[in-house]
């Protein structure tokens, strides 16, 4: 099934309708991050795994003067912590990183509203990653991660790798993976069992709703796009 195809069949479903999906499909120890993995404010996200790994520096930091380290980052940028998945973000995209369980801001403020502009539908990383989180929930971007993270890459991590499988909140991501992401956290559905899990995810979403709205009825509740 199609990329565009597969966002239609999740755009409805919460990590929960997913996790209970993936349990009828006897999945039940794969696919949820683990819970430390929470969203920087109260939003869901629904794409397709775009994945990158960056790893702890291998290299030294010389001694220099401001004006040096000025030039320093330039290159290290440039060289050392480049970010080519950038370039080939698709709409639909939800990019999937891979820190190392590195304390570092691999996204911030600007480089998240880049990919954003791209089409990304959102962040998660594991341990840090993320910086600049007021601007990022001002922005309002998508993202999700184990903590934030106030440093900059530059003698801390560097690029190794990307479209490839990353483990991130304790699953293996594979690059075209569906990811859904809420208030609940996230959870990762192999793209090869994705139809199935969405199947048994909708099921359990309709009677989760008719249940509900039945009560709402009962308690004179306004009616909401959760019982809809």
């Amino acid at each position: 099934m199609k990329n565009d195809a597969l966002l239609e069949l999740y755009q409805d479903l919460r990590v929960a309708d997913v996790r209970d999906g993936m349990d009828w499909n006897m999945l039940h120890t794969q696919g949820s991050m683990m819970p430390e993995i929470r969203p920087l404010w109260r939003t869901r996200a629904v794409g397709i795994a775009r994945t990158a790994r960056y790893v702890p520096y291998r290299g030294t930091i010389p001694t220099m003067t401001p004006e040096e380290y000025t030039q320093w980052q330039g290159w290290y940028y440039n060289n050392v912590c480049t970010y080519p998945w950038m370039a080939e973000i698709e709409p639909g995209d939800f990019v999937v990183i891979d820190v190392s369980g590195v304390n570092v801001g691999l996204c911030g403020s600007n480089n998240t509203l880049e990919a954003w502009k791209r089409g990304v539908r959102g962040f998660v990383t594991n341990g840090g990653g993320v910086r600049d989180t007021d601007e990022i929930i001002l922005q309002r971007i998508p993202f999700w991660s184990m903590f934030c993270s106030q440093s900059m890459v530059q003698g801390r991590v560097q690029y190794d790798a990307h479209n490839i499988s990353v483990q991130v909140g304790g699953v293996l991501v594979n690059p075209g993976d569906v990811v859904v992401a809420d208030g609940d956290g996230v959870i990762v559905v192999p793209r090869a069992l994705a139809v199935q899990v969405a199947q048994y995810a909708h099921q359990e979403l309709r009677n989760d709703k008719a249940a509900r709205r039945r009560m709402y009825e009962e308690q004179g509740r306004a009616l909401d796009d959760t019982v809809q």
